[in-house]
């Protein structure tokens, strides 16, 4: 049997990791970033953006998948409401959140009615079953692909992962919810092993992903910025400072050991997801900190010679015109070296997503 992973449009750290995972079992595999697959495929399609399930050709490629004998697994970020899957796509099964041990499973030939951490239609009904608790992070490499070199997500070729977990309350946020708030952290020679294979493979700048850098080995919250800056230091040995990028911090995640790690080792960027320029928006995004806070933290940032980007969400719910004027302000007193405006999205299992629901048109 043949393995193929998809992630639509781009290589997706997740999808490598799978197809790396599947790899490391002994199994043939493929990875793609188009909606192609052999005849009798097993097909593991890695969704990271919700808009995929409104996708019609995503849905009619797991309808032909599985018309002509293939098996057909959805999983990724949309796997965390897999009734909104199953409705849509209708595939075999939804694997998960952290599916490296479920498809280990799968891929070894256990049934899906037998394997923990997969949802799967039984008649009528929804069964789901889920995975407790989180295993470790420690994995085989990804499968890379030949041409990661070409693919450029926000100028870099990839994301790695570091670390898994966030211990902030974002309400908008997917991440501490399918990844949970403890802070699980890979070992640094693992992660530059696996820079090495990337550069060796053609990829010309990487960046950290993981929701926030800085929290990389942190207990309970309590950042490790000695932990930080040797992670930074072992990437940019391997890439050059000039191909690093460590873009995703919180603004009370920072220290000066850490801002001058980021100069000396990465692009010289910081990336805030700063979202609102109004304290009581940012209290009912559970965000934690305050505009104050968040205008110190950009002050230290310049102070350190960083160049600073922000994100900004408008339309969230109770927002008034007030406060939209006031992150307008924010954002012309503080002269960004670049900014991110979106629209607040409710994705499912959010907090953000239950509001939306009850809030009134």
């Amino acid at each position: 049997m043949n393995y193929t992973v998809i992630s639509p449009g781009i290589y997706t750290y997740g999808a490598m990791l799978i197809a790396g995972t599947i790899r490391h079992s002994g199994k043939p595999v493929a990875l793609h970033k188009d909606l192609v697959a052999e005849r009798g495929d097993t097909v593991y399609l890695s969704l990271y953006s919700t808009l995929h399930l409104l996708d019609p050709a995503i849905r009619d490629f797991v309808g032909r998948i599985r018309k002509t004998g293939g098996i057909c697994y959805v999983g990724g970020p949309v796997s965390a409401y897999p009734e909104i899957v199953l409705g849509e796509l209708n595939p075999d099964a939804v694997i998960l959140g952290e599916g490296e041990v479920t498809v280990r499973h799968l891929v070894a030939g256990a049934k899906i009615q037998n394997t923990e951490g997969v949802a799967y239609r039984s008649g009528q009904k929804i069964v789901i079953r889920k995975r407790d608790p989180p295993e470790s992070i420690e994995h085989p490499l990804p499968l890379i692909p030949a041409d990661i070199g070409t693919q450029s997500i926000r100028g870099a070729s990839a994301y790695i992962e570091s670390h898994r977990g966030c211990s902030g309350a974002c309400t908008f946020c997917q991440v501490p919810r399918f990844f949970g708030h403890a802070i699980r952290s890979r070992e640094i020679p693992a992660i530059v092993a696996e820079v090495e294979a990337f550069k060796k493979a053609g990829a010309r700048r990487i960046a950290i992903s993981g929701g926030t850098g800085s929290l990389y080995q942190a207990d309970n919250g309590r950042i490790n910025p000695d932990a930080f800056v040797a992670l930074l230091s072992g990437l940019a040995g391997v890439m050059g400072s000039a191909n690093v990028s460590s873009p995703d911090i919180r603004v009370d995640c920072i220290t000066d050991e850490i801002l001058d790690a980021i100069k000396k080792y990465t692009i010289g960027w910081v990336f805030f997801g700063i979202e609102s320029g109004s304290d009581a928006i940012l209290t009912k995004m559970g965000k934690g900190v305050s505009v104050a806070q968040v205008t110190d933290a950009i002050r230290r940032c310049r102070e350190h010679g960083l160049k600073v980007a922000g994100s900004f969400i408008v339309g969230y719910p109770t927002e008034t015109a007030a406060d939209y004027e006031k992150t307008k302000d924010f954002i012309a007193e503080q002269e960004l070296d670049d900014i991110f405006i979106s629209i607040a999205e409710p994705i499912p299992s959010t907090p953000l997503a239950a509001l939306v629901l009850k809030t009134p048109l």
